[in-house]
């Protein structure tokens, strides 16, 4: 065999080498709602995301937490930010609920490129100061190597705001809130398709997998919605603990468009591993649903803990389990309880003054897959699967880590670091 055609083999086991690694974009929007895409809701303005789910798979039963927190790493020293947690670059924040176009929380700077504050970027809309962001490593990348991107955006979390073009985009909305906010998501989803355009002029498109997925439900009275499903964010109903989420692209078989087995956010790591050609950490909670995705098979997951709430918080739901087709919630669901449409046609906001109970009462029980917007209690007439399913709780419980739940340090104020949210207080 001569030169070029080693050299010729050697090119063809590294390209397929390279096909057997996929770039991986993993892609979060924050406070979503089930109910605020376009492939769910033809009133709002998605294309870019549609466009991905409905080539893709639709995750119908993919299971978040009932909000962002417990992802949270903090940010009182430098090894607890992503720098120093394996990424090679980081671009964002710290805090939460930062000003679109400011990007301060509380009057202070939150803003860093890697280590550094980033000053140069008031006035910019972060959707699409991220998806730039995103672009710029994108062109930039070696193209012999996969690239793995973690992409949380801050849309659609309050506050809400967004340049005027896109809440012109709903005229026909008449709550103003609504209003803002679905210009929010369709910001958003023009963040999503400049990503994608990226991928696609640099070559990398056709070998990229790219996972999509809400943090949490969408928070209702910050303007998103859930429906048909019950309540939304910061409650252990399906509306805030089921997040909207799809995958696209490489290694998937493509044999339909919708995939219904139970999927946990915490399945994703070793999930996304695996689709890299890699092997998960046997011990942690995740498992990998690779081979049960792309293939479409029975998911090996058939249950999880929605919440077990160590301090007794009022505004989040106390405690829940499901197993197989059935969910039990011990004591208060959270905050909203009930069903809401999206506020399209009333200037009237949501507010409800929540009822909350202590401990573990009331009791109840539901069928999900039949039953999968949590209309009939099951718990009176089922005692044994009550039961059954509060046993299993019980044994989860007794590996539970209290949280930990800090006051506020005085040592972070952000006037000891120039004006500007930093690490180094602990």
């Amino acid at each position: 065999m001569g030169l070029q055609q080693i050299l010729a083999l050697f090119l063809f086991f590294l390209s397929l080498s390279s096909a057997q690694r996929p770039n991986i974009v993993f892609i979060v929007a924050d406070d979503l709602g089930w109910n605020d895409v376009g492939f769910r809701n033809p009133d709002m303005k998605t294309p870019n995301i549609d466009k991905l789910a409905t080539e893709g798979i639709i995750f119908e039963n993919a299971y978040v937490q009932p909000l962002c927190s417990p992802w949270h790493l903090g940010f009182c020293k430098w090894e607890c930010t992503p720098t120093y947690r394996g990424f090679d670059t980081f671009f964002g924040y710290y805090n939460a609920a930062e000003d679109y176009f400011t990007h301060t929380a509380g009057g202070y700077l939150d803003f860093r490129d890697n280590k550094l504050p980033a000053r140069n970027y008031s006035g910019e809309y972060s959707a699409f100061t991220f998806a730039q962001r995103a672009v710029d490593i994108i062109h930039r990348h070696d193209v012999s190597q996969p690239l793995f991107m973690y992409l949380p955006y801050q849309s659609v979390h309050a506050p809400i705001e967004v340049p005027k073009k896109y809440e012109d985009m709903y005229p026909n909305v008449m709550n103003e809130g609504r209003r803002k906010y679905s210009g929010m998501v369709s910001a958003l989803d023009e963040a999503v398709g400049n990503v994608t355009q990226a991928l696609k002029d640099r070559g990398l498109f056709e070998n990229t997998l790219i996972l999509f997925t809400a943090d949490n439900g969408g928070h209702i009275q910050a303007y998103s919605n859930n429906w048909p499903l019950r309540g939304g964010k910061f409650t252990i109903w399906e509306g805030g603990t089921k997040g909207a989420s799809f995958m696209y692209g490489a290694g998937l078989q493509k044999t339909r468009t919708r995939y219904d087995g139970m999927i946990h956010a915490v399945d994703w790591k070793p999930t996304l591993v695996s689709a890299a050609g890699g092997t998960p950490e046997p011990t942690i909670d995740g498992m990998s649903l690779w081979n049960s995705i792309r293939n479409g098979l029975p998911s090996p997951r058939t249950e999880f803990i929605y919440n077990i709430d160590y301090f007794e918080i009022p505004m989040e739901g106390h405690a829940g389990i499901r197993v197989g087709d059935y969910k039990l919630i011990l004591g208060y669901p959270g905050e909203l309880d009930g069903w809401y449409r999206p506020m399209n046609g009333t200037q009237d906001d949501i507010y409800e003054e929540p009822v909350y109970i202590k401990g573990d009462e009331p009791v109840q029980l539901f069928n999900i897959r039949e039953d999968p917007t949590e209309h009939n209690d099951l718990a009176q007439k089922t005692p044994d699967m009550v039961a059954k399913l509060r046993a299993r709780f019980e044994e989860y419980k007794k590996t539970m880590v209290p949280a930990n739940y800090p006051n506020p340090d005085p040592a972070s104020d952000p006037r000891k670091y120039g004006g500007v949210w930093s690490p180094g207080w602990c």
